[in-house]
Order: C-alpha cells, then sequence, then structure tokens
C-alpha cells in the first residue's frame, strides 16, 4: 500500500516510517522540515509541508488521492511560535477528513491520546478530541490509537524528561512521585499502526496502548536510572508549588518556539497520571513491559550524556544570551571610556560610533538567541562576531592578551559553550 505518514520526523513517527516500510509498503512522510530525513530515511519519499497551514480541503486532495491511507503522527502540546493547536490538531484534520471522503475514502489511523480526566478542557486535549468525534462520525475507515507514556530506544519529550531526572547527581528530585504511570514501547504503537494497516485490527477501532503493569512516577524514573547504569540514589519530594515557577519559565520558553516537556499543559496532563481508562488495546500484540523495552536496547554513554546534558540545554542558552547582553550594556554606561580602545586608530566621534555598533550587535545576538528558530543562525553570528572581536583586538591593542581582567581570554569559554550549543540544539 501507498501510505500517508504525518508528522513523520517524530519520535513515534519516525519508527512509524520505519517499521511501514520493513513491512513492504510504499511510504510517503509529511514535516515541516525533511532535509536531514531525506538522508536519514532515503527509502521514503517526503514531502515539507506545515499541517497549521493545510486547514482547507483543497490542501490535501493531491495527496489524498496519491496514497491509500494516512496515519497521522502529528500534535502539539501548547500554541507557541512554532505551533498552533487549533490548525494542526483540529482544523487541518477536519479538512483532511472531507479530502478524504471526496476521494471515495481512505484509511485513516490517528495518533491520539487519552482526552477524558481532569485536564479534558486543556486546548492540547479539547482539539484531539474534537478531531476524533469528527474522524468517528465522518464515515470514513478509521483507527484510534491512544498510547501511554512512550518510551524506546530514543527519547523526546515526556521520555527524554524521565532520563534526565533519573541521571540527577546523588538524588531524584520528583513531584508527585507516586502518581500512576502507564508506558508503551514505541515499536508496539508501530506494530499497532501496521495491524491496523493489514486488517487485523478492525476499522472502527479506538484502542488504549499501555502495557499492563502498574507503576508510578518513581518507578519509571528509578527504573530509567538503572538502566543508565547509575547507583541507586534517594527520592527526594518536592511540594507541587515547585513547578509551577517552573512552568511558568517553561511556557515563556514554548512562546519563543522552546517546547519544554515542563510547560504548564505538560504539568497539569501529569499532575492527573499518565493512565488509561480500560484494558481496550490490541489482542493480537504483546505489549512489553518498561523493563522489557529498556532491556531490548542497552544504554551506551552517548544515552548518559543526553541525560544529563538535556536540562543543561536551556541553561546554557540562558548563560550566552545573558553574557552578550551584559557585553552590550556594560560599555553603554561609559561609552566614551569605552571608545578609547580604538583612540589611537580614529578620531572619537568614529570610535564612538564604532563601539556603539559593536554594543547594538552584541544585545541583538543576546535577544535572537532566545528565539528557538532562529537560534542557530544567532549562535553561528556569536562565533563570527568573536573571532572578528580577537582578530581585531589583536591587531590594535594584543597586550589586552596579557590583561589581568582577562578581557580576551574570557571570550575563549564563550566560544566553548556556543559549541555546545550548537551541538545540543537540534531536538529531534
Amino acid at each position: 500500500m501507498k501510505i500517508l505518514i504525518l508528522g513523520a520526523t517524530g519520535f513515534i513517527g519516525s519508527e512509524v516510517v520505519r517499521s511501514l516500510h520493513g513491512g513492504g509498503h510504499a511510504v510517503t512522510g509529511l514535516a515541516r522540515s525533511v532535509g536531514r530525513a531525506k538522508d536519514k530515511w532515503p527509502f521514503a519519499n517526503w514531502i515539507s509541508a506545515d499541517l497549521a497551514r493545510m486547514t482547507h480541503p483543497g490542501n490535501w486532495d493531491a495527496l489524498v488521492r496519491d496514497h491509500d491511507a494516512i496515519v497521522n503522527c502529528a500534535g502539539a502540546l501548547q500554541d507557541g511560535l512554532s505551533d498552533d493547536l487549533a490548525a494542526t490538531q483540529e482544523k487541518a484534520m477536519l479538512a483532511l477528513y472531507e479530502a478524504a471522503a471526496q476521494a471515495g475514502g481512505r484509511l485513516l489511523i490517528q495518533i491520539s491520546a487519552r482526552t477524558a480526566g481532569a485536564a479534558a478542557d486543556l486546548p492540547f486535549l479539547a482539539t484531539k478530541r474534537h478531531a476524533d468525534s469528527a474522524l468517528a462520525a465522518s464515515g470514513l475507515s478509521y483507527v484510534i490509537l491512544r498510547p501511554a507514556l512512550v518510551v524506546g530506544r530514543n527519547a523526546h519529550g515526556g521520555t527524554a524528561l524521565m532520563r534526565a531526572l533519573a541521571s540527577f547527581p546523588l538524588m531524584l528530585p520528583l513531584v508527585s512521585g507516586t502518581m500512576p504511570v502507564r508506558t508503551v514501547a514505541v515499536e508496539d504503537v508501530a506494530a499497532a499502526v501496521n495491524a491496523a494497516i493489514d486488517g487485523e485490527i478492525p476499522a472502527g477501532s479506538d484502542l488504549e496502548l499501555a502495557a499492563g503493569e502498574a507503576l508510578t512516577l518513581r518507578d519509571v524514573v528509578v527504573t530509567h536510572r538503572q538502566w543508565l547504569g547509575l547507583s541507586p540514589a534517594p527520592v527526594i519530594n518536592l511540594p507541587a508549588a515547585f513547578m509551577r515557577p517552573v512552568s511558568l519559565v517553561a511556557d515563556a520558553a514554548g512562546a519563543l518556539g522552546w517546547r519544554s516537556p515542563l510547560r504548564s499543559t505538560a504539568m497539569r496532563v501529569m499532575s492527573e497520571g499518565i493512565v488509561t481508562e480500560g484494558e481496550a488495546r490490541p489482542r493480537t500484540l504483546s505489549l512489553k513491559t518498561l523493563t522489557q523495552t529498556l532491556a531490548a536496547h542497552p544504554s551506551g554513554v552517548q544515552d548518559l550524556w543526553f541525560a544529563r546534558s538535556y536540562l543543561l540545554k536551556p541553561l546554557v542558552i540562558l548563560c550566552l544570551s545573558l553574557f552578550w547582553l551584559l557585553s552590550g550594556l556594560v560599555p553603554l554606561l561609559n561609552i566614551n571610556g569605552a571608545a578609547t580602545h580604538f583612540l589611537p586608530f580614529m578620531p572619537q566621534s568614529l570610535a564612538v560610533t564604532l563601539t556603539l555598533a559593536t554594543c547594538l550587535i552584541d544585545i541583538a545576538l543576546s535577544v535572537t538567541v532566545l528565539f528557538r528558530p532562529l537560534a542557530k543562525k544567532a549562535l553561528i553570528g556569536m562565533l563570527l562576531v568573536s573571532a572578528a572581536y580577537l582578530a581585531g583586538g589583536s591587531l590594535l591593542e594584543p597586550g589586552l592578551w596579557i590583561d589581568p581582567l582577562g578581557p580576551f581570554v574570557k571570550v575563549l569559554p564563550s566560544i566553548a559553550l556556543t559549541l555546545v550549543a550548537l551541538a545540543t540544539l537540534d531536538e529531534r
């Protein structure tokens, strides 16, 4: 079959791409950015598109008519600079269903979530619920799959946060460590998609995917710590109020395009646990437990590096932003004094103008790096500007290299930190 996969570069979507291709199907992946995907999965056909802009049936006509089935692995947690929940999770899906109906019907497989509970009014769950209801009422052949916490060889979002918490030195800081958590292996989610494609799961099914074991958040984090090969550590229970300022900061980061699993939506959903409403699941599948899933993928040192650096990454970005902001603001407090470094080589007016220009460049870089879509360009700009400062300064005033305050020497660690930020910038 020819199968279109939405959100094909994501944590679940990429596993579905691999699994369906292995099952002999012709796969087309659709995602916002497919440059790296073309190199990573050259066997698939790749299309770059933003679901938030595909809110009319006409946007889907050609894609629907060219495929036998569509698998929706796309989604967003919260509105932000990079995400529009209503457009991505609801409007685009309604347009897709209409286009599929006009094309004579297609099988649609929806990767959704448990949309009931105390957090049901959140836009994240409400938009999914509306799309699910519309799909069920559309008359199309469909299967809805609702996985619990998805774990696997790789990590993203909530799973990445679990690994980061598991790698904490000396202790495991947890909020609501006793809340219930159900898990499912990402390869089992992909297997369920395959089963739906092959007709082993009947059309019209609405199934929850979760292993049979009952765990707590503490169990999940401790199991991941064992998987990472770290010695046991005591669990420190933090008050729920601790998460409010953390979520506020994460929400602010989300408004700038950073998709943190610590945003308020995730915390509210997590507050009632990652559970299922029943035991409805594909009887043809044997769903692996968390221990079985992790045991099938032994950890390496790269997993430890990822876990330890995951929560350090935002601190690195913030430190770089603050460093460049201060380097731009401090000279403005005494711009004539700062301009004296240039006076032996140019008139004072030009020296002041050049000093002001460098200050504005530094401030612009400090602000730009905070915007996720522009962060890579800002980091490269920091490297280039740092190199220009060191080269120009070495020619104009080489004595600053041995200055007791080390104005040039201190630039070197900032360059190293910028390289670290660039190396860890990718989210998928």
